[in-house]
């Protein structure tokens, strides 16, 4: 056998317990039943002076039987070790096995004596304890603990070898249990270790950690480029659609790919490499595979100064609000969106969609989002009296227990009236609580707070939200608007939304509007509201004035 083959029979938790029986017929095989390696013992009694061609047919012929090799793929398919007995080949006596499952195939150990059945019960029971310790129930792939028991024997590398760690983590599978429940999220997941597992070759095993966490450890030499080829190959196997209870759901694969020596060769080192590269192919869009860089780690620090940095931003002054109008057609400015900024003392602006996800990741969104809130309304009192002004809620602010009083506060506090204030929510933020939510809505609903669905059409845009929740309006997404003029789809999806709100009794706002030509559009479709460059870009406070006395020239 080859050194890396000795690595990973050596280090695997059932393998190892195999072979500290010196004394004991102990034979391995891979997953096409030939034979790869056995105990001395093993290889004097059955005569194996080679590995080559000897398969598990050959030296237990009786397995062939059609009851026994049902339990040989029973243990290959489950991992769940099997007792059975078979005849001898040779003196007709009878012969007890426990086979059982390895990462690279199946074992088998040949249980002597005369109480035959209860010695191989025994040692069935101890394997199938040692196999649920080491395995995960669910999927039956080995668990973490064997994962960071391989990890851990293994490195550091000896000097010319190479080792791949290959972190794979699911994409859009928590709304899964959310929409579909538990029981379709575990029938995803043993799909997709399945999928993993049916695209391993050899010295290649699958481990699932947690949830949806999933890894593979590959001992090849050519790497990165064998790495990178198992990794495309398990992010093409998850482009397929999963069939659950007659729904098709889609659930992408994101991996981060290490390798060992030269991205780490101690097991914190080279998992961290891992974990950074994930994070790299989840930012870039997910459904994609990445290989560790150094890059990715100063990309990755400059990422956790900015998270330190927002700490200490609100009260130091660094963020502010700028104003982006919202247009009634014809042509009538009606309000104002409150869009917050943060501009860092070194790095500069810094965008919303890179500042808010550390924001309520770390719990600070809830104390942003209320500065925010108060800072909008108190502006919007300078305004003429039939200005709205539309303040976007978070999900962490929205999950927060007492929305609704601090937003009743802040309106009484600052003296505006509530039909003034218009707050943004969007579809993920219904994904949870639904009861609380619809509580909240309807609380705000009574205040007389205006609310709109935001970004409709990016998420997962369940009408029953629309039945069931008290919208006002809702915007659709840019995405649909910015190809309008010449996408027939758009088109279709834009006049089916604007039918659909005003047949609820909604108004409709179209946001990223930059052409004429969209606006014309739009108006002859029976969009109520516009918004975006070509009306009006993002301005101060101190600009509102300036931009109302020109706007009905602009427009």
């Amino acid at each position: 056998m080859r050194d890396a083959d000795r690595t990973l029979s050596a280090s695997s938790s059932v393998e190892r317990y195999s072979f500290t029986q010196k004394d004991e017929l102990i034979s391995l095989y891979d997953e096409s039943f030939h034979l790869i390696d056995c105990s001395p013992r093993h290889s004097k009694t059955y005569i194996i002076d080679s590995l080559v061609d000897a398969t598990l047919w050959h030296v237990y012929p009786g397995l062939l039987a059609p009851k026994p090799k049902a339990a040989v793929e029973f243990v290959l398919a489950s991992g769940v070790p099997r007792s059975v007995e078979i005849a001898d080949a040779t003196t007709r006596d009878r012969l007890a096995l426990l086979i059982f499952r390895t990462p690279r195939g199946i074992g088998v150990v040949e249980v002597e004596g005369g109480a035959t059945y209860r010695k191989a019960s025994s040692d069935s029971d101890r394997a199938l304890l040692l196999h649920q310790a080491t395995h995960d129930v669910l999927t039956g792939l080995p668990n973490r603990r064997q994962f960071s028991d391989q990890l851990r024997g293994t490195l550091p590398v000896p000097n010319g070898a190479k080792l791949a760690l290959m972190q794979i983590d699911l994409d859009d599978f928590k709304p899964i249990n959310d929409t579909l429940g538990h029981g379709a999220g575990d029938a995803v997941l043993k799909m997709a270790a399945e999928r993993i597992r049916n695209v391993l070759g050899e010295r290649e095993v699958a481990y699932r950690l947690a949830g949806d966490e999933f890894a593979v450890i590959q001992w090849k030499v050519d790497q990165p480029a064998e790495a990178e080829r198992l990794a495309d190959a398990v992010v093409k196997a998850f482009k397929e659609p999963f069939t659950v209870e007659g729904i098709n759901v889609f659930v992408g694969a994101s991996v981060g790919i290490a390798i060992a020596p030269g991205d780490g060769n101690e097991t914190e080192q080279l998992m961290k490499a891992a974990d950074i590269a994930l994070y790299a192919a989840k930012k870039d869009g997910r459904g994609l595979a990445r290989t560790f860089s150094r890059a990715m780690l100063i990309v990755l620090e400059q990422r956790e100064m900015l998270r330190r940095s927002l700490r200490t931003a609100l009260q130091e002054g660094q963020f502010f609000v700028e104003y982006q109008p919202l247009v009634r057609l014809p042509s009538s400015v009606v309000g104002f969106e409150a869009l917050l900024r943060w501009r860092h003392p070194i790095v500069g602006l810094i965008p919303p969609s890179v500042f808010i996800p550390m924001a309520e990741s770390d719990g600070l969104m809830s104390e942003i989002g209320q500065w925010v809130l108060e800072q909008a309304c108190r502006t919007a009192t300078t305004w003429p009296a039939h200005f709205t002004v539309a303040v976007n809620l978070s999900s962490a602010e929205f999950l927060r227990e007492g929305l609704t009083d601090r937003v009743a506060q802040t309106l009484d506090a600052v003296g505006l009236r509530a039909d003034r204030l218009e707050l943004e929510v969007t579809e993920s933020v219904l994904l949870e609580r639904t009861t609380d939510n619809l509580d909240a809505l309807n609380t705000l609903n009574v205040l007389g707070v205006q609310i709109s669905l935001d970004d409709f059409g990016t998420y997962y845009s369940s009408l029953s939200y629309l039945k069931n929740f008290p919208f006002d309006t809702i915007k659709i997404d840019k995405y649909f608007i910015k190809d309008l003029e010449t996408d027939e789809k758009s088109q279709t999806i834009v006049r089916f939304v604007i039918a659909l709100a005003h047949g609820l009794g909604m108004r409709v706002t179209a946001e990223g509007v930059e052409t004429r030509g969209q606006i014309n559009w739009l108006q002859k479709e029976g969009c109520d509201q516009l918004q975006g460059y070509f009306l009006g870009v993002p301005m101060p406070a101190a600009a509102i004035d300036e931009f109302l006395r020109q706007s009905s020239l602009a427009l």
